[in-house]
């Protein structure tokens, strides 16, 4: 009996410190469940308060300006990571270029990446907060959670409107449509200008095969030579041609001679006819 006694007192005591250690846990347990309590109510209270007043005063609207967007980043996962510190109105996140993404399709990637993006919150002050908070901290605050090894990179942008992003988009839509027009003229003249050289190249090779062609039917005559004159054979000929010249001059004068001489005789016949009629 004095044994068991002893066995059931020496238990007694490790039961109570057991019974001991449970309530520290289960009072830290608490403890833990009320700062989680108490945080989740103060961000509800901080929102409130904003919502609260936005509700009070005329709300201006903030822009923020992200300079650095993940892999796999979509807006619904930015909106449910920044809607926590407040209300988030518009999102645009920008789209890889078409070169890049022709890339990626080659190499077998269909996603759509995003290379910068603008959050639009619906106070101002709000805005301000989180570029002033987030700037280079971790995306998830936890390790195994998505983008946890990437950082924030916000700025708040001072004085811009959702207006002057989408006159920038429409901006550089412009300029695009205009690059892409003046490549494709370009391309036209290139075009122009190599199939006119080669309709010039084609005529001009159509001009050397005639001319080939007369070649060759020239070089089947025969040709003949003359020599080139002498001087002593010029001379000659001038005085040839010189005393043709005289020759002829001389025959005109015989000519006329005789004429006046037939005249004369004629004239002579009559009067001596006359005579021996009288």
């Amino acid at each position: 009996m004095d044994a068991d006694e002893v066995i059931v007192s020496s238990a007694e005591p490790q039961t109570q410190s057991e019974m001991m250690v449970e309530e520290d846990r289960m009072s830290s347990d608490l403890v833990e469940d009320d700062a989680s309590r108490d945080q989740a109510s103060e961000e509800k209270a901080a929102v409130k308060k904003t919502t609260t007043s936005c509700q009070g005063r005329k709300c201006v609207p903030g822009i923020v300006y992200l300079g650095h967007i993940p892999p796999r980043l979509r807006p619904k996962h930015l909106r449910n990571m920044l809607s926590v510190y407040g209300e988030i109105g518009r999102i645009f996140l920008q789209p890889e270029d078409h070169q890049v993404r022709r890339k990626k399709k080659k190499s077998g990637l269909r996603r759509c990446d995003f290379t910068e993006g603008w959050v639009e919150f619906r106070d101002k002050r709000v805005a301000k907060r989180v570029a002033a908070s987030l700037h280079n901290t971790p995306m998830g605050t936890r390790k195994r959670q998505r983008f946890s090894s990437d950082l924030w990179c916000i700025k708040y942008l001072h004085r811009f409107q959702w207006t002057h992003l989408s006159e920038r988009l429409a901006y550089e839509q412009t300029v695009l449509q205009q690059r892409l027009r003046t490549e494709v003229s370009q391309a036209k003249r290139e075009t122009n200008f190599y199939l006119n050289n080669v309709e010039k190249s084609t005529r001009m090779d159509d001009r050397g095969r005639k001319r080939r062609s007369q070649a060759e039917q020239v070089d089947t005559k025969l040709w003949e030579f003359t020599q080139r004159q002498t001087e002593e054979e010029i001379q000659n000929k001038k005085k040839k041609k010189h005393n043709d010249y005289v020759n002829q001059k001389n025959r005109e004068k015989v000519q006329l001679i005789q004429q006046k001489s037939q005249s004369n005789v004629s004239l002579l016949c009559k009067i001596f006819s006359s005579n021996q009629s009288e």
